[in-house]
């Protein structure tokens, strides 16, 4: 039973990976490693063709090998947290929660922009 869910969230994430990657405001990376996690504890041949896949196999290889997240993610993430900061101001949400969001956002930035940038 755990091994289907870990399935089902991997390709869920997956799927939310995949669209991260054409829309401007959600992130692929984070949803690349989760879906990573989830196949690496639950299916081998999920995993490997994630591991090969030419667009996120080499961001899910600099985490797994080094901790690393390259520059142009790093980037991406970022302008990405600042854009969903950007769009909940203009939203008009109150105060209260523009704080919160915005700290948790800040905390998300400064692990983001701690980890190591991949080996050439």
């Amino acid at each position: 039973m755990i091994r289907l869910i870990l399935i089902a969230v991997g390709a869920v994430s997956l799927v939310l990976a995949v669209l991260g990657a054409v829309l401007p405001l959600l992130p692929t990376t984070p949803f690349v490693l989760l879906s990573g996690l989830c196949f690496s504890k639950s299916s081998p041949r999920l995993n490997e063709m994630l591991t090969r896949n030419s667009v996120f196999g080499p961001e899910l290889e600099n985490w797994r090998n080094y901790g690393a997240i390259s520059a142009r993610a790093k980037s991406i993430a970022v302008a990405s947290l600042a854009a969903t900061l950007l769009v909940s101001a203009l939203m008009q949400v109150s105060v209260s929660v523009l704080m919160i969001q915005s700290s948790v956002l800040l905390l998300v930035a400064v692990f983001i922009l701690s980890r190591p940038l991949p080996p050439a």
